[in-house]
């Protein structure tokens, strides 16, 4: 199915596109850009926040280096406070050194002893001392008089562990801020960067989705979906998709229909949901060629197979049922022309012989003439009928009989035949007879003692069905294959195949739990035995009054 071209979808719309490709790519562009965003944004947060503890740890370091420097202690209770002083002159030389805003010394009462203005010497400090007088560190961001900055207080403990004062080291919030935003320009670089890549990659999967979706807007798809679900659910042939694993992808209503499978199977192997068989060997590409004949539940499929890019196939099946019955009733057609045409012959002779017997007044002679080839017939007619009580069996093989005659072939019932009249699938068991029969008679036709002899008797439920010919029989290591489809040795029909009678009789047998083999016969020739338990329904459920008027017969070989 070719793609619908774009002057087909209708006017250009301004706005949200239409095309796949197109709107893949602004989604993954939003994505990524929004991705990005937030984790720039997120980044940045905890930043400044570490920012600020940094500059607090530092400047809290600074207070407990300058509190424990020696001599501070002592210089703040020995001397006085002024900008001249030992205390002014060590806190000068620590702020100098470190960077600090500031570096204040102060007493229990909260004086200062340093400041980094020296007119505010001797002053009281503007922000509460009482925690780090109190013995505790203490970390915050705070106002004062020289502005919002990061602080540190420490206790300045004396000789004896004791209290005296306290340090207080600030390090500038502006340095800090400027420290925040010098870190975004970077930020922002490796966010562009990741921004680019990202864009970039997005660009190249679009693309490449493009290429496979063949450039469709999303409605297009959406109708090339409904419109291949419709069409696949609607053909009346059945298609089964594979994967490379062989799992089913798709599986349509009358390939459901075909194989016996529900809408379950699909999903699943192919060798769960189908026994071993020809089957699914056509199906699994085990079997290779063009229109491939396989059996599935008493049908004859046409399967072909085409391979697709990803290791997948896709199957499709016909059903050849109908037409395969066609044919062999064709060819069954045909060989009664044959005999009828030879009968005609035959009875036209007898005709002539009897006018001679009655022109030449040979009338007794004439009498038993006529009598004798009515008794032949109807010897062998009775015959059948008293040892197969089954109506519509017994039919089949008088008729056989007479159709074998004519090809000279002599068919006759086995010692020990009796099937009674309750067979319960009597039109199975008519395809298998005759099947077994068409075959055989082709076999022995033309060779020296032409014969078939046919046997049938019960044991039980069981109907044990044997049918020998005088043919030149079947090799051993052929014994297995005869029963697949598409084998034969004879030339093709009218109807183009063969292969299928000795498939479906192993298929109806193997349906009612029953199997069909094949030997050689003592003498040349083969025999086939097939055993179909249950076949025969009990006496107390035998209907004589039902009786099926036509029966399917094929061959193969």
């Amino acid at each position: 199915m070719n793609a619908p071209s774009i002057s087909d979808r209708g006017p250009r719309r301004f706005g949200w596109p239409q095309r796949v490709f197109s709107q893949v790519l602004l989604m993954q562009l939003a994505i990524i850009t929004g991705v990005t965003v937030l984790v720039t944004g997120l980044f940045l947060a905890p930043l400044s926040a570490q920012l600020d503890d940094e500059a607090m740890r530092r400047a809290l370091a600074i207070a407990q280096s300058t509190a424990a420097r020696p001599g501070i202690a002592e210089d703040l209770r020995t001397t006085e406070a002024s900008a001249s002083g030992p205390v002014q002159s060590a806190a000068e030389r620590i702020r100098r050194a470190t960077g600090a805003e500031y570096v204040v010394v102060m007493d229990r009462r909260g004086v200062r002893w340093s400041h980094p203005e020296t007119d505010r010497i001797g002053e009281v400090v503007s922000t509460d001392p009482g925690d780090a007088l109190r013995g505790r560190e203490v970390m915050e961001i705070d106002s004062g008089t020289l502005g919002r900055s990061a602080r540190g207080k420490v206790p300045l403990r004396g000789p004896g562990d004791e209290v005296v004062g306290a340090v207080s080291v600030g390090i500038e919030y502006d340095s800090v801020r400027a420290r925040l935003l010098g870190a975004i320009p970077g930020l922002l670089a490796y966010a562009g960067g990741a921004l680019a890549v990202g864009a970039l990659a997005a660009y190249l999967i679009s693309r490449r989705l493009q290429r496979q979706t063949h450039d469709l807007a999303f409605s297009d798809i959406s109708a090339l979906l409904t419109e291949r679900e419709a069409m696949l659910h609607s053909i009346r042939e059945g298609v089964v998709a594979l994967d490379g694993t062989g799992r089913i992808r798709l599986l349509n209503d009358e390939a459901q229909r075909l194989l016996g499978l529900g809408p379950e199977a699909a999903g699943r192997p192919l060798a769960e949901v189908l026994d071993g068989g020809r089957t699914a060997d056509v199906l699994a590409g085990r079997v290779v060629g063009d229109d491939l004949l396989a059996v599935q539940g008493g049908r004859v499929l046409l399967a072909n197979r085409m391979e697709t890019d990803d290791g997948g196939a896709v199957v499709t099946l016909r059903d050849r049922t109908e037409l395969e019955h066609l044919g062999r009733e064709l060819d069954s057609t045909t060989g009664l022309i044959d005999a009828l045409r030879a009968q005609d012959h035959e009875h036209a002779n007898r005709l002539h012989t009897l006018l001679g017997l009655l022109e030449l007044e040979m009338h007794e002679d004439a009498m038993e003439f006529v009598t004798e080839v009515v008794g032949v017939h109807r010897a062998t007619a009775e015959q059948v009928t008293e040892k197969v009580q089954d109506p519509l069996l017994a039919a089949l093989l008088v008729g056989k009989a007479t159709v074998a005659a004519e090809r000279g072939v002599s068919l006759r019932l086995a010692p020990g035949t009796l099937l009674p009249d309750r067979v319960v699938d009597p039109r199975g068991l008519v395809t298998v007879v005759g099947n077994l029969v068409d075959n055989a008679t082709d076999a022995a036709a033309g060779s020296g003692d032409a014969r078939i002899e046919v046997g049938l008797r019960a044991e039980g439920r069981t109907v044990v069905l044997r049918v020998r010919d005088s043919g030149p029989g079947i090799a051993p290591e052929q014994y297995a294959s005869i029963f697949t489809e598409g084998w034969s040795t004879k030339d093709l029909p009218a109807h183009g195949k063969r292969g299928l009678g000795l498939a479906l009789v192993r298929r109806l047998a193997e349906r009612q739990g029953g199997s069909v083999t094949v030997a050689g016969a003592d003498g040349g020739g083969a025999v086939f035995t097939v055993v179909l338990p249950e076949a025969l329904a009990g006496p107390e459920t035998a209907d004589p009054t039902t009786a099926p008027h036509s029966a399917t017969t094929g061959d193969s070989r």
